[in-house]
């Protein structure tokens, strides 16, 4: 974090989180960063990806364990509850007001052609959401070359994440020795 980067007190941390949780709901993550890096500057681009790194490493669902990471970094287990709190609030609340409308109209068949629409502007927020998060790494060949090395194994190959990080962890510690990457 940028030593002249505010750091957010307790409400600030649920304001912002609550945001995020409220704009993104379906897919939290471009929302988040656009919050923690560019709208309040808590965070740079890079120190973003490195945390967001380590927290796909954590078990869990992978925004929940960004916020709870940023907000014990910035306030200590109160932080993280507090951070969690505010990013899963607005959409638990949405989902359960629309489990109970959909239970009503869910048969019907315009409701379930718009639901496909929004799926497919779902993937396309995850796919930009995706390249943001990834381009401080592509800028250096080392880096860009595990990145692909990883969407091979896993994504064309599908084999499994542990055998994955097994590959691609040792590949990543010997490039970042050997070019300071």
């Amino acid at each position: 974090m940028d030593p002249e980067s505010p750091r957010p007190g307790l409400a600030e941390l649920f304001a912002g989180f609550f945001a995020a949780g409220l704009s993104g709901f379906g897919g939290v993550l471009p929302f988040a960063r656009r919050i923690m890096v560019e709208r309040r500057g808590w965070l740079t681009g890079a120190e973003f990806a490195d945390l967001f790194s380590l927290c796909q490493f954590l078990p869990g669902p992978n925004v929940v364990n960004l916020a709870a990471a940023f907000g014990a970094r910035q306030r200590g287990p109160k932080g993280a509850v507090v951070a969690i709190a505010g990013l899963l609030a607005a959409p638990v609340v949405i989902v359960i007001a629309l489990g109970a409308v959909y239970e009503r109209i869910g048969g019907i068949p315009l409701v379930h052609h718009a639901l496909l629409g929004l799926a497919a502007g779902a993937a396309g927020l995850f796919a930009a959401a995706a390249l943001r998060i990834a381009w401080p790494v592509l800028h250096r060949p080392a880096r860009a070359a595990i990145v692909g090395l990883a969407f091979v194994l896993f994504g064309v190959l599908h084999l499994a994440l542990p055998v994955v990080i097994g590959i691609a962890t040792p590949l990543s510690v010997l490039l970042a020795w050997r070019f300071r990457a």
